[in-house]
């Protein structure tokens, strides 16, 4: 084994040949608190967007079906065309606009989706307008991509929603995408009708293209949620969706993307050096988990809406200001009594509590204050959880 000082020498060559943009690139806050919490026998995890509810036997069926029929060799870089084409109804008739099977591409989780995505549409340099607080990974994929990031602020003063003013305050000459989240992870905020009204002309204006995470637009709880496509338009709009939250088929990868013609090329394209194609039997059961019964969803909604409820009930008896979501599962509140940073107090629940959440700051500097609690957690554990939550803003002992 080599000296300590020729071993750090030698760690220091090793990074050296990791470019700069990875080297420097921040982890998600999000897994720095879960890395902490596996850590702690029995903690109560209210960090993780992952539904607690098992994958729905018909589709796990499907893709055994799928496997045991030989179906499991290479497909279409954009998907095969059954799910295409029932991705393509769906979204005609949920989501509001019309696609055809040609301008869909099924990709490996929203995540790759999105990647993919911004892949097709921006050059290094190019400006990308996020929102803060934002779901992390897309800083984490602007950055991979070389983006110049403007961060526009979502606010308890304006509702948690992006405004026109703070958005052309933000765009410049080599601004080129404006990304949305609606329904926001971490805030469960949801873009209305008008507003998006308001977004989109301002975007036309701009000749920039809107990228639409859409990944909980079947987690709805008021009739707020309009697909951004539906309203700009698809000629510059392109949406991004998942099973993972729908169907709680977090760990099938299978996401799905529409576009224009002329950019969903590009990215079907790009399947090819990310991921190839989704595996064969996971498209089989997305098909099988969007053409079979559908009360599962709605199943699934009313816990979570039943959760919300009872969170937020018992969050505002205790005076700790929280935003009720309108859509996705998470409750985003006020942390501030604690008078320590998010992510102090995040560390702090979990160590003297054994409750995991994940700071606010882990969604970005505009998160300070505030923390994500996930409703996608086993009712008592959840209850158990917020009453830890409260006890601590209260300055109880442990």
């Amino acid at each position: 084994m080599p000296p300590a000082n020729v071993a750090g020498d030698m760690l220091d060559q090793q990074l050296a040949t990791v470019t700069a943009t990875i080297r420097d690139m921040a982890r998600s806050g999000i897994r720095e608190v879960m890395d902490a919490a596996w850590q702690v026998p029995g903690a109560i995890i209210l960090a993780v967007g992952e539904p607690n509810f098992p994958t729905p036997a018909h589709i796990i069926d499907a893709a055994d079906a799928a496997a045991r029929a030989g179906k499991t060799g290479y497909v279409s870089n954009a998907g095969i065309f059954e799910l295409r084409e029932a991705l393509a109804a769906k979204v005609c008739s949920r989501n509001g606009y019309d696609v055809g099977a040609d301008e869909v591409v099924v990709t490996s989780g929203g995540v790759e989706g999105l990647f993919a995505a911004l892949s097709a549409l921006l050059d290094p340099g190019d400006g990308i307008l996020l929102p803060d607080p934002g779901w992390p990974n897309f800083v984490m994929m602007a950055q991979m991509l070389r983006a110049r990031i403007r961060a526009y602020p979502v606010v308890p003063a304006n509702d948690f929603l992006p405004t026109v003013p703070d958005l052309e305050r933000l765009c410049d000459d080599g601004t080129k995408v404006l990304l949305l989240n609606s329904p926001s992870n971490p805030l469960g905020a949801v873009i209305d009708r008008e507003r998006m009204h308001e977004i989109a002309a301002f975007a036309a204006a701009r000749g920039l293209w809107i990228v639409s995470d859409e990944c909980y637009d079947a987690t709805l709880f008021d009739e707020r949620f309009v697909s951004a496509a539906a309203v700009a338009g698809l000629e510059r709009t392109i949406s991004i969706y998942t099973f993972s939250k729908t169907y709680a088929m977090t760990g099938w990868r299978v996401g799905y993307v529409t576009a224009p013609p002329r950019v969903i090329e590009q990215i079907a394209k790009l399947q090819e050096p990310l991921i190839s194609c989704v595996n064969a039997p996971a498209q089989y059961a997305a098909l099988a988990a969007l053409t079979g019964p559908q009360d599962v969803v709605a199943q699934m909604n009313a816990a979570y809406r039943e959760r919300r409820d009872e969170v937020c009930r018992r969050l505002a008896a205790a005076g700790v200001p929280a935003l009720p979501p309108s859509g996705a599962f998470y409750v985003w509140a006020d942390v501030r009594a604690s008078g320590m940073p998010s992510r102090d107090f995040a560390f702090a629940l979990l160590r003297e509590r054994g409750v995991a959440i994940a700071p606010g700051t882990a969604f970005g500097p505009g998160g300070e204050g505030f923390a994500r609690i996930s409703l996608a957690t086993e009712p008592a554990a959840l209850y158990e959880g917020i009453d830890r939550i409260i006890a601590a803003l209260a300055g109880a002992p442990p």
